[in-house]
């Protein structure tokens, strides 16, 4: 080997290396682009089986279908925002968020009934407040600060909003379009296996994201009708948003948890803690363990052996993991990630005899 041949070698390296760094580079510049590809993907994956039954069942043309759905989904997003308008309104109200001194005095008076209910020692509850200097000390310059984020942040979420429903459309449309983007960069010998693979993972996301939407609804309907016995307010916002989290595995059900009970007690600030806010929490809080429990030992096992086909014992491993090594944006998409490397795995290593226990029942 001459120096010549080292030396072409060493460059090559070099240039890999290289351009490995700035297509790293080029993607990190371009997340909020992948982010909105990856928010597109998953509507299309949801939206296909409505497409199916309506170009199926009520014999439409594909592109009405897709208009179709897509106004349903624009629909829907817009009840969910008109949804949320009051909630804000009756909390910034409940807190009192544009009066600091009524915000105090509804927290002085919620910590003196608590202190009294536990018969607690005497505590100057005023003067623990005012030391803690938690609310005197405040920031008025917080105010314009935040409006002018929200503008910005309202701006970004109309790009955001606008280009998910844009690239949402044309994956409906064309459904083979994500899937060919794909196979560019699929070696010519590989293109048909590939082609299986991609079809496999397609069905089963496409399942898995709509038991999603079931287990949510599932959730929200236990959440909702417990709320409205209960007499709180804005019952159906709360139900849902706290229904949402639990999309965020093991983590979720507890800040949703956290989220009602918070809401749930400043929903009746001013009341009697003890004869009120106390029981009326609890009650809640049994609720939302019910329908828990529900979650846990009916929908998830229903809709991952359903849909991903796997055992739950392995996905709960498969989200602990992806939480350790990437946090909660690994829980989340631990399960169809996971799934779509079992379904390739399955048709470029079938051989292999790991593979075949793991993927025995795709």
């Amino acid at each position: 080997m001459n120096a010549n041949t080292i030396s072409r070698g060493i460059l090559k390296a070099l240039a890999i290396i290289i351009g490995i760094v700035l297509l790293l580079y080029f993607l990190y510049q371009i997340q909020s682009v992948i982010v909105y590809i990856a928010i597109a993907a998953v509507i299309s994956l949801i939206g296909r089986p409505i497409i199916i039954f309506l170009r199926r069942r009520l014999k439409f043309k594909n592109t009405f279908a897709v208009i179709v759905t897509m106004v349903l989904f624009i629909g829907l997003f817009a009840g969910l925002i008109a949804l949320f308008i009051p909630l804000v309104a009756e909390q910034s109200k409940n807190l009192s968020l544009l009066n600091m001194n009524a915000l105090q005095d509804n927290v002085e008076t919620l910590y003196m009934e608590i202190i009294h209910y536990f018969d607690l020692n005497n505590i100057d509850v005023e003067k623990s407040i005012k030391d803690s200097g938690l609310l005197s000390e405040i920031d008025y310059s917080v105010i314009p600060n935040f409006l002018n984020s929200f503008v910005s942040g309202l701006g970004s979420f109309s790009i955001g909003l606008f280009s998910v429903l844009f690239i949402s459309f044309f994956f409906l449309k064309d459904s083979k379009l994500f899937e060919d983007g794909i196979m560019t960069f699929v070696p010519d010998k590989n293109v048909a296996r590939s082609k299986v693979s991609f079809a496999k993972i397609k069905d089963l996301l496409s399942r898995y994201f709509v038991g999603l939407v079931f287990q949510i609804l599932i959730l929200f309907i236990i959440y909702t009708i417990v709320l409205l016995i209960f007499g709180i307010n804005n019952a159906i916002v709360i139900a849902f948003l706290c229904a949402l989290l639990n999309l965020i595995p093991y983590v979720g059900p507890m800040v949703s948890g956290v989220l009602m009970m918070l809401l749930t007690m400043s929903s009746n600030l001013g009341e009697s803690f003890s004869n009120v806010i106390l029981p009326k929490t609890s009650f809640v809080m049994i609720g939302f363990v019910i329908a828990q429990l529900v979650d846990n030992f009916f929908s998830q096992p229903f809709i991952f052996s359903k849909s991903v086909k796997s055992h739950p014992l392995e996905i709960f491993l498969v989200i602990i993991i992806a939480g350790i090594l990437f946090g909660v944006i690994g829980m989340i998409i631990a399960i169809p990630s996971y799934t779509a490397i079992k379904v390739i795995l399955k048709e470029f290593l079938s051989g292999n005899k790991i593979v075949k226990q793991l993927t025995k029942d795709i």
